[in-house]
């Protein structure tokens, strides 16, 4: 079999091609099954001639780019690799299992995650996994990841319960996004001192972090180090099965929270973040879900004044359906329980409790989603087998 190098690092099975048919410059690939590939000329030369060796990048800017003409013909190889030919004379192989990828759609962003499992609280417990073994095994870190952003909520338990563990896992995972927070940051009740309403023993409803930021974080992970406290259950809701309740039962909310906008503003002696967008922020079209839902830094309604009232009507409505029991996970954080969630898709709060009688610890950190799914990728590209 011929070896082709392949514009990526990535290993796939060989998906021998059945058929080419031409007419240039476009090539049309067919496989066995009746899946086909149009291939223009010029994305074969990017992705062949022009790919160095090393990086597996492209080398040539599109103004050095030849005319589409370029490509004089293409038939199959005797190995059913793809074989284009070139008008100076050389020919190019190409990887089929690497153009069956594309036909399958495979290289899309989403294709690590596929479609996200919806949850209510029927689902009772987060995806659990043994967090003994996350620093060392591949697959017990894949396995969770792979929970984590299906479900965009997944819980290790039995890691190491001190102050080390989260940067430690973290960054097992990715690089962590810092904040104002910091790197790695502390959830403690601190009294006169505290920076946020999450570092009192408040109530916290619903909301997920920083919608402050143009881009919100991906994920949050949060780490028990210590729980002697009464009270202070963790409670996550996902905001996938909030938005199909409003689009369902309340239209008109709906409506008001995808498109009527606010001002966010984090309140600190320390930094000054601000961002306008609407509660429930579908983006463009491949933008994931983010949900701009955290009352302690909503500033001011960004919308004409007679849509203020129904604006207030429709985060009334969200709030309720947000804390719906039919919707919304409850669990205590034991020491060595860390959780991962999608901090964009899932609302997550907390029950009050007393921060005098006993302590909770929790150690966080946020890692943007595009760093997740590369590592999601990365280890079930090391984990694969080609055919």
């Amino acid at each position: 079999m011929t070896v082709v190098v392949t514009p990526d690092f990535d290993t796939y099975r060989w998906a021998s091609i059945a058929r080419v048919t031409r007419e240039l410059p476009m090539v049309r690939v067919h496989w066995a099954d009746g899946v086909r590939l149009d291939c223009f000329s010029l994305w074969l030369y990017e992705n062949t001639v022009a790919i160095d060796p090393i990086t597996r990048e492209s080398t040539v800017d599109p103004f050095d780019l030849p005319g589409p003409e370029v490509l004089a013909g293409a038939h199959i190889g005797s190995d059913g690799a793809l074989v284009v030919a070139w008008i100076d004379g050389t020919e190019s192989h190409v990887h089929p299992g690497w153009l069956r990828s594309i036909a399958d759609t495979k290289h899309l962003p989403d294709a690590v995650s596929g479609a996200p499992t919806v949850w209510t609280a029927t689902m009772e417990e987060p995806p659990t996994f043994d967090g003994s073994a996350v620093l060392d095994d591949d697959s017990v870190l894949e396995a969770w990841l792979t929970a984590l952003v299906t479900h965009g909520l997944a819980r290790l338990r039995n890691t190491s319960a001190n102050s080390e563990a989260m940067e430690m896992i973290g960054r097992r995972i990715g690089p962590i996004r810092g904040s104002n927070f910091g790197d790695v940051f502390t959830v403690e009740a601190i009294f006169d001192r505290a920076d946020s309403l999450a570092n009192t023993g408040a109530n916290l409803g619903q909301h997920a972090d920083l919608p402050t930021r143009e881009t919100p974080p991906g994920f949050q992970f949060l780490h028990c180090v210590e729980n002697t406290v009464a009270g202070g259950a963790s409670r996550m809701t996902d905001g996938l099965a909030v938005v199909e309740r409003l689009r369902a039962e309340h239209r008109d909310h709906y409506e008001a929270l995808t498109t009527l906008e606010w001002v966010f503003a984090n309140r600190a002696k320390d930094g000054d973040h601000r961002w306008i967008g609407p509660m429930i922020d579908h983006g463009t079209t491949h933008s994931p879900l983010t949900m701009r839902a955290f009352y302690p830094v909503r500033l001011a309604p960004h919308m004409a004044p007679v849509d203020v009232p129904r604006a207030y009507a429709a985060m009334r409505v969200f709030s309720a359906v947000a804390h719906d029991p039919e919707l919304m996970l409850s669990n205590r954080f034991e020491p060595g329980d860390l959780v991962g969630f999608d901090n964009r898709r899932i609302l997550h709060g907390r029950d009050a409790y007393d921060p005098g009688v006993g302590r909770r610890v929790l150690r966080g950190c946020y890692i943007d989603r595009d760093d997740v799914l590369s590592r999601l990728r990365v280890l079930r590209r090391n984990g694969a087998t080609a055919e």
